[in-house]
């Protein structure tokens, strides 16, 4: 049987018969996946947070299913990262097929580094994504998630925000200190507020048809350009849990939208793909078009839009919940040092600023995939069509060959947070960039190196044999003591009385951060890297730790 989507009462809170205006920190608007990451995470750090959503259900397809790497580390910072992997189907291969040819001409690893925690991707129904966030989010007394909740008025002030909210049942006030739109790419709050929504529609369609069938097939992502099953266009397959196959049919512009839907109508594609002796049953079915968008700033006074109220890509590459789940990564931590008053407010356009750059570096990659998979002129698919067919055989060209440059963490090189190096490094990991994972031992027990990072500043000192020179030692203590604290990591062998030790035993963490004795990163709360250093020094750690939580001036 097809998924049925849990559903929700609609929630009538007091306010609606007496009268009073509510008053909440966050206020988060829309309860998809990037809604209800950006509430657990503030609410984990202790922030009262309400979430709103006209809807009472979850998703009613599969939508989003390609979570990556990164987006499950930061789904494990929030305790369900295993949980997604467990129930998801993970892979690391893609291959990449031309006309009715069984070999592949072009193949991709996502994860060449192995000896880290999670896949390169795994795929999974969105709703298990929002089952899972949901029961991590019911664990908690200080988020409220009121389904059937629909915003219909926002008042920026200088101080926060003021809305107004409808239910079956009359309406209430709510004021928050800040709110997060999390309100999908049709956002009301964007459109409430006036906010231009800024790109391009391509003039292409494709339909989805979620088919649930056993099959012994590769849990590999599989591409096919102009197939004999759909000659002309192009064609994904992938598999989710619970014997689900997602399939892709690009079919053009002219179409019916109504008509091309209908099962009778989908059936003939499927079977022309799989033979006519496949049985199956759909549990989904759906079409799309192509949107490579965003909104000029992130950040309107005291409103903050993420996910695909801020930014749309189209589907090929996985770029738009992966990307939601890293603006929320990087809004929460500075939400939470502003509220908690150890920032001033001007931190939150470093989001914005963040942010905007990785939607543009999407909306780019995301652009060039669409392009190479749906020429817009004749001269573009002759080249598209000579480079498949010089692929197979000659290495230099499989770099132009582009079915969905697959998503990856942007990082932010002139982030107005890093603090430059000062030493030439040979590798590692540079400023502005996501930390690298790598096995660890820690007390005995093997683990991973990103599973000690998060929830705050880290400063990570690979100190081999070597001992703390006590004046050193006395300046690293005083780090945990300050305003914004600095946790400190050692990298060594043996123990230490002071300070967590981390025995990299493999060799692995210090070989992929360039590190050798001495050498101290310092990481932000997001694991991203914030400053690096061949020696260590507290003062620089203690000036970068100020450099990156600095306030910016009034937003």
């Amino acid at each position: 049987m097809p998924y049925v989507p849990p559903s929700f009462p609609a929630k009538v809170p007091a306010s609606v018969k007496s009268g009073e205006t509510e008053t909440t920190a966050i206020l988060v608007v829309g309860a998809g996946p990037i809604g209800l990451a950006t509430a657990l995470d503030l609410g984990l750090r202790g922030h009262r947070v309400v979430v709103v959503d006209r809807g009472t259900q979850l998703s009613d397809g599969s939508r989003a299913i390609c979570y990556a790497k990164r987006p499950l580390e930061i789904m494990d910072r929030l305790g369900f990262g295993e949980a997604m992997v467990e129930k998801g189907v993970s892979w690391n291969i893609g291959r990449v097929f031309f006309k009715d040819d069984p070999e592949p001409v072009y193949s991709f690893d996502l994860l060449p580094e192995k000896d880290q925690k999670f896949p390169g991707m795994i795929n999974i129904q969105q709703y298990y994504n929002e089952e899972f966030n949901i029961a991590a989010l019911e664990k908690l007394d200080n988020v409220d998630i009121r389904w059937g909740n629909e915003v219909t008025g926002i008042t920026d002030g200088p101080d926060g925000v003021e809305v107004q909210v409808e239910t079956p049942e009359g309406g209430y006030r709510l004021a928050a200190k800040w709110l997060v739109a999390c309100d999908g790419a049709h956002s009301p709050t964007r459109k409430m507020l006036g906010m231009e929504f800024l790109g391009q529609t391509f003039r292409d369609n494709f339909l989805i048809a979620d088919v649930k069938f056993k099959a012994e097939r590769p849990t590999e992502r599989h591409f096919w350009f102009d197939p004999p099953f759909n000659p002309g266009q192009s064609v994904l397959l992938h598999k989710q849990p619970d014997d689900v196959w997602r399939i892709d049919f690009q079919v053009g512009w002219d179409i019916d939208r109504e008509e091309i839907v209908k099962p009778e109508n989908v059936t003939p594609r499927i079977k022309a793909m799989l033979g006519d002796d496949i049985e199956f049953e759909y549990e989904w079915i759906s079409v799309y078009t192509f949107n490579c968008r965003q909104v000029k700033n992130m950040v309107h006074g005291h409103v903050v839009f993420a996910g695909d109220s801020a930014h749309l890509v189209s589907p090929f590459g996985a770029r738009g919940a992966n990307t939601g789940f890293q603006d929320a990564d990087n809004l929460a931590w500075k939400l939470d040092l502003v509220l908690r008053g150890k920032a001033g407010e001007g931190l939150i356009r470093s989001y914005d600023e963040e942010r905007t750059l990785a939607a543009e570096i999407n909306i780019l990659n995301s652009t060039r995939s669409t392009d190479f998979i749906t020429p817009k002129s004749r001269a573009s698919m002759v080249f598209r069509d000579a480079t498949l067919e010089l692929a197979k055989d000659q290495p230099c060209v499989r770099g132009f060959v582009n079915s969905g440059r697959l998503s990856m963490p942007v990082p932010y090189p002139q982030s107005c947070l890093n603090t430059p190096d000062e030493d030439a490094w040979a590798g590692g990991v540079t400023p502005g960039t996501n930390s690298i994972d790598a096995p660890i031992v820690v007390d005995g027990e093997p683990g991973w190196f990103i599973n000690q990072l998060g929830w705050q500043f880290k400063a990570v000192i690979f100190t081999g044999q070597a001992g703390l020179d006590p004046q050193v030692r006395a300046s690293l203590k005083a780090l945990s003591d300050e305003t914004i604290p600095v946790e400190v990591l050692l990298v060594g062998t043996g123990e230490d009385e002071d300070f967590p030790v981390l025995n990299d035993d493999t060799g692995l963490l210090a070989a992929r951060l360039g590190a050798e004795e001495g050498s101290t990163y310092l990481f932000r709360p997001d694991q991203y890297v914030t400053a690096r250093w061949k020696q260590l020094d507290a003062g620089k750690i203690r000036r970068a730790r100020d450099l990156a939580t600095a306030n910016l001036g009034e937003s």
